[in-house]
């Protein structure tokens, strides 16, 4: 396989899992209750704001 298409396909798998991670990430952000959110500093509003997000950003 040529170079240039092994390293597009890298780039389009570390670009997926990242995509991956930051749903992931989301998604258990989406699951703290009030208490949790304020132990790890984050308000209801980051919170939100995080959610909003389009799941590219």
């Amino acid at each position: 396989m040529p170079l240039k298409i092994k390293t597009a396909l890298l780039g389009m798998l570390r670009r997926l899992n990242q995509l991956h991670e930051t749903s992931r990430t989301r998604r258990l952000l989406s699951e703290l209750n009030e208490q949790q959110l304020s132990d790890i500093g984050v308000s209801h509003g980051d919170r939100m704001a995080e959610l909003d997000k389009p799941f590219w950003r």
